[in-house]
């Protein structure tokens, strides 16, 4: 049986930490074990305390909440994944044909797969059922619809590791993009 107080152990040694990079921008995250080892190995400025301390039977270490490279890290941005929810998102959940901003979209090949249309950013767009119904297997020219935007790849974002994720009340100064909520 574990003990609470190796539970709340555990929990401190897995807390998430910013990394940042040698120029203060968000880079990463990491868990305490690990930036406690990078800031040790005197790989990493402790920037921002968190909760807690993690002690060991000699040293005792403040949990880490936000670290920062001593060494500038190049970074290569990242295409995002052709995914359902990234098309969705790029499109703002709204009808590439009429639109409607709904939850109750479907994905549109403009030109048809059965056709040897490509699975493709600049291929595939969010579509309403009735619109994706009424173009069926043509193109939107043949079907007579119009796209109301052109489609393609997002824009790369270097902050896209950080969406959708539980933000930590010390990272916000460091990530001046989002709203505090």
């Amino acid at each position: 049986m574990i003990s609470e107080k190796t539970l709340e152990e555990h929990t401190r040694i897995n807390a998430k930490v910013l990394v940042l990079n040698q120029n203060y921008q968000p880079l990463n995250l990491c868990n305490a074990k690990r930036a406690i080892v990078l800031l040790n190995l005197g790989k990493a400025d402790l920037i921002e305390k968190g909760f807690g301390a993690i002690r060991t039977p000699s040293f005792s270490f403040p949990v880490p909440s936000v670290i920062r490279l001593m060494a500038l890290i190049k970074k290569p941005l990242k295409l995002q994944k052709l995914s359902r929810r990234e098309v969705f998102s790029r499109d703002k959940y709204s009808c590439i044909y009429c639109g409607k901003e709904t939850e109750q979209l479907t994905l549109d090949h403009i030109f048809p797969r059965s056709r040897g249309g490509a699975n493709s950013w600049e291929n595939v767009a969010s579509a309403c059922m009735p619109c994706n119904h009424r173009k069926a297997g043509r193109t939107p020219k043949e079907a007579g619809m119009k796209l109301m935007k052109e489609v393609g790849a997002p824009k790369l974002n270097p902050y896209s590791l950080f969406t959708n994720k539980a933000i930590d009340e010390n990272w916000y100064k460091f990530m001046p993009w989002l709203a505090k909520h």
